[in-house]
């Protein structure tokens, strides 16, 4: 039985921490859920390894933390929830959506579902989205009593939203993950041109807080200074950055097409790109004269499983090998990641003087590796090259200050306790996992 007020906010986890968010909102007549992520950090505040979820069931998962306690969200409960909505297609925002009950209707951006259900092909955690409703930006939705409105949002993940949910006299935004520096900073202007008025709650992320200002201030910026690189390169530029950030994978196109270099993808990365291409035509795809795929047996061999074997083939007119890029290195840029089949790749590669190697993704990544060593020991320097997915504190501020909400909420955030000096003259209301909050 639903508790009958006016509208209740329990933030499950994410009140303290970045990564594994997950928002739950009664109403009298709606009981939503707000992202289910992954965490990214453990109770000891050490990376998060996914593989212990593997084998267990719901009850162990709820009884060791990693999934939230809430009745009627799982699978094998009777249904309690009416939706779950998801932000964006990052693992700590949806990352826990296969434990759902499959008659739960879970709404997301056509890029959102495009973007997760191609790395269901290629990642272990799979998710298997049984119920999926796609929303469009700006479009209001109706649960019941209560009204969702998404706005598209500027961040590293691809087609992200945040929402504004509207009922029983109440208004709250949920900011997800946003910037106001990628490749859709307009959007953030736009939100400061015509802000939301008489916003009651904002729930605001602060990934940001406690943290150093980015290396670079901007994508467009990233992009410059990769262009410079590139300008006088004599060896291969690899560049280490996540496939699912299509910013970056654009900046580092962008940057080598104004050098007249390859760049070079994997399969992997070619299926990303291709099945957003629908929400984007100026995405950089495999067709591309620029662009070419290089061919990883373990790629291949999850396409071929997974029933998308003629992928292979459609790669197959622009597919590189080793021997290509040793013959051209002068010209290549091969987007790459820190795993096993580096390490081999560069077994491969028949010189190493001038090789340029950049780090475009967050630095903490590198800490518990031996990345930065093992190029040193070819004699070649990791430069590091990136701006964040995430607005620094002076942007939080400007949005605040143009929003004047009644009241923030900390969410995603490790520092919850700045946000009462970032913004003085709020009402902070910081809670704890679990809380519930009357609103």
């Amino acid at each position: 039985m639903r508790i009958k007020v006016t509208m209740k906010l329990i933030i499950h986890r994410g009140t303290k921490e970045i990564g594994g968010s997950c928002v739950e909102l009664q109403s009298p007549k709606a009981r939503i859920i707000i992202d289910l992520g992954m965490p990214l950090v453990n109770d000891r505040n050490e990376r998060f390894d996914n593989k212990i979820i593997e084998g267990k069931s719901i009850s162990e998962l709820v009884e060791n933390r990693t999934l939230p306690k809430i009745n009627g969200l799982y699978a094998g409960e009777q249904k309690e929830i009416d939706a779950v909505l998801i932000s964006h297609p990052h693992q700590d925002h949806y990352g826990l959506l296969k434990y759902i009950n499959p008659d739960i209707p879970v709404y997301l951006s056509k890029g959102s579902l495009a973007l997760i259900q191609a790395s269901d092909i290629f990642i272990p955690t799979k998710t298997n989205i049984q119920s999926s409703i796609t929303f469009k930006m700006w479009k209001p939705f109706d649960i019941n009593d209560l009204t969702i409105t998404p706005q598209l949002a500027d961040h590293s993940g691809f087609d992200s939203a945040s929402f504004l949910i509207e009922g029983n006299g109440k208004k709250i935004l949920y900011s997800g993950d946003l910037r106001g520096h990628g490749r859709k900073g307009i959007l953030y202007q736009k939100a400061l041109e015509h802000p939301i008025k008489y916003l009651d709650y904002l729930l605001l992320e602060g990934s940001m807080l406690g943290r150093s200002t980015c290396l670079f201030p901007s994508e467009k910026a990233v992009e410059d200074e990769m262009a410079s690189i590139f300008k006088n390169k004599s060896n291969i530029a690899f560049v280490f950055c996540s496939s699912q950030n299509i910013d970056r994978i654009v900046s580092i196109y962008r940057a080598a097409k104004r050098n007249g270099q390859i760049t070079v993808i994997d399969l992997y990365t070619a299926y990303i790109l291709d099945s957003v291409k629908h929400i984007s035509k100026h995405l950089p795809q495999y067709w591309w004269d620029d662009i070419r795929v290089i061919y990883l047996k373990s790629h291949a061999d999850a396409l071929v499983k997974n029933g998308v074997k003629s992928f292979l083939y459609d790669c197959k007119h622009n597919k590189i090998e080793i021997k290509d890029i040793n013959n051209q290195k002068d010209r290549i840029v091969m987007i790459t990641r820190d795993n096993l089949y580096f390490t081999k790749l560069l077994k491969y590669i028949d010189d190493y003087s001038g090789i340029e190697a950049i780090y475009s993704q967050w630095e903490g990544y590198l800490e518990n590796n031996n990345l930065q060593d093992s190029l040193k020991q070819k004699g070649i320097t990791l430069q590091k090259i990136h701006t964040s997915g995430h607005a620094p504190e002076p942007d939080l501020q400007r949005l605040v200050n143009t929003f004047k909400p009644k009241c923030i909420i900390p969410i995603h955030t490790f520092f919850p306790e700045n946000y009462k000096l970032l913004f003085p003259d709020y009402e902070i209301k910081k809670l704890n996992d679990g809380e519930e909050l009357i609103l």
